[in-house]
């Protein structure tokens, strides 16, 4: 079958690398109150200033809970890069 155009056609077993690979990340929570998140924001803010070589690759945003003195309701942001 044609191929759409710009797309490229993978032979069997023929493995994909790129320079775009993820090579890590990193995890920040807070509690789920207006406060925390801000402070979060400036966690996040400043990571990434001291951090300029950093190309973020995808992000992933929950909510759970977190177990600590007790256990609360959380944001949990994961950055990969």
């Amino acid at each position: 079958p044609a191929q759409p155009p710009g797309s490229t056609a993978q032979k069997p077993g023929e493995k994909i690398v790129s320079a775009e690979r993820i090579t890590g990340f990193r995890t920040f929570f807070t509690k789920l109150h207006g406060g925390a998140i801000e402070f979060l924001d400036e966690v996040i803010t400043k990571w990434l200033k001291d951090n300029p070589g950093i190309s973020i690759k995808r992000i992933n945003m929950i909510t759970g809970e977190i177990q600590g003195k007790k256990t609360e309701p959380n944001i949990i942001i994961t950055v990969w890069y």
